[in-house]
């Protein structure tokens, strides 16, 4: 059976994602627009006869002269300001990396203000150059537009104002709460993605047996970086296809290098390398780890956060403490969701997917366990600590908790020897 050639949505969303994340897309985007306006308003102009313009109140008539200065002007200052504006954002990226940690420098890049506002800029640049080269006033040949020299005072002002904002922007967005609001909400968004899964048909309420594996197909690596997410709807539409068992070995945020193990498949017929290569893309590699389906990643940047300011060069338990409530929002978000399968059934009941699903209790031991060995003996961030595992160890219910209940009495020790 043929494989299907388009892309898949999960793969679409990977490449948006990257795009999303890169400083040119936006930016670029809108310098297109700003050609296409140029040539359209001057299109316009031309059209227009000399007595229309005085319809127009906002239109200031000026000769080629006056067109060329203003246009001259606004474009000089634009790219004057676009490079202030890079310098400013460069500099925003490293007080972050220093301040935060590197792996949180992904948010500031997929700023979509940021972007917004150099975009901005670029485009009345582009716009202003191209809508110049029209203006003509040698003899016998004048043409002056003056619709599209107005509009480039209009986008002149409208950068004046985005100037202002990008100000206020900058400011707000390195700031420690503005920041962990960003990341509980983009966590959220991942535990709202992948709890519940819904991937096939789960096992019924019998525990899932897997077959064994060890006889089975081993889909190796072509490439070297980590795993940034799985298409499991196309994964399990392949094994259905191909009258496969395939079990995920490489999970999101696991990093693979070229042979390493991806799938493990059981078949009753050898696949060919096409369905080997369609079985492998349906697993995406990159450079870096993002948390779109990566769990783990998305805790450990406020875990990141928490170690840093519990460091000896900083000594900041303010900030950690912030980042504890914004760790057991996130994990107690967690605990309310119910653990899917970790096996998936095609419509007719039968076996296709087997993969490892995260585990409550290790994800949020990690977490917990990560923080307590900065918090030294801090009675205020150890007081924290312990009242954020009482509330997430309250809320898992009769989720397996082992090694949440193992972390409180050593925690609980350590915080009554701070406080003697």
């Amino acid at each position: 059976m043929p494989m299907r050639a388009f892309p898949s949505v999960t793969r679409l969303i990977s490449i948006w994602e990257l795009l999303r994340g890169s400083f040119w897309f936006l930016p670029s985007m809108m310098a297109a627009g700003a050609v296409l306006l140029s040539f359209a308003v001057v299109k316009l102009d031309a059209a227009m006869e000399a007595d229309a313009y005085g319809r127009f109140e906002f239109i200031y008539l000026f000769g080629p002269e006056g067109a060329r200065a203003i246009l001259s002007a606004v474009a000089t200052s634009m790219i004057t300001v676009a490079g202030l504006t890079f310098s400013i954002t460069m500099l925003t990226l490293q007080l972050a990396s220093s301040q935060f940690g590197p792996r949180l420098l992904r948010n500031f890049m997929r700023d979509r203000g940021n972007q917004l506002v150099l975009g901005t800029f670029i485009s009345t640049f582009v716009y202003c150059l191209l809508v110049l080269r029209t203006v003509k006033g040698v003899e016998g040949s004048s043409f002056v537009p003056h619709i599209a020299v107005a509009i480039g005072v209009v986008l002149a002002v409208a950068s004046l104002a985005v100037l202002i904002y990008f100000i206020h922007h900058t400011a707000s967005s390195i700031r420690l709460e503005t920041l962990l609001a960003s990341l509980a909400e983009e966590t959220a968004a991942t535990i709202d993605r992948l709890f519940p899964t819904k991937i096939g048909h789960e096992e019924p309420e019998t525990k899932c047996e897997p077959p064994d594996f060890d006889q089975g197909l081993v889909i190796n690596s072509r490439a070297s970086g980590y795993i940034q997410s799985v298409d499991s709807a196309a994964l399990l539409r392949l094994a259905e296809e191909q009258d496969l068992i395939v079990d995920v070995v490489a999970r999101p945020g696991t990093f693979v290098t070229e042979r390493d193990p991806l799938l493990r498949v059981i078949a009753a017929n050898a696949p060919d390398e096409g369905k080997l290569d369609a079985l492998r893309a349906t697993l995406i590699i990159g450079i870096e780890r993002t948390p779109y389906q990566d769990l783990d990643f998305s805790i450990r940047r406020i875990v990141e956060i928490t170690q840093r300011a519990l460091s000896p060069g900083i000594n900041d338990p303010t900030t950690a403490l912030y980042c504890i409530d914004r760790l057991r929002e996130a994990l107690m978000r967690l605990a309310d969701r119910p653990m899917p399968s970790g096996c998936r059934h095609d419509d007719e009941g039968r076996l296709r997917v087997v993969a490892a699903p995260v585990s409550f209790d290790r994800v949020a031991a990690r977490a917990f366990a990560a923080v307590a060995h900065y918090a030294g003996s801090d009675p205020d961030v150890l007081e924290a600590l312990v009242s954020a595992l009482d509330a997430v160890i309250a809320s898992a219910g009769e989720k397996e908790h082992a090694r949440l209940l193992a972390l409180r009495p050593a925690l609980r020790e350590r915080t009554s020897s701070a406080n003697r």
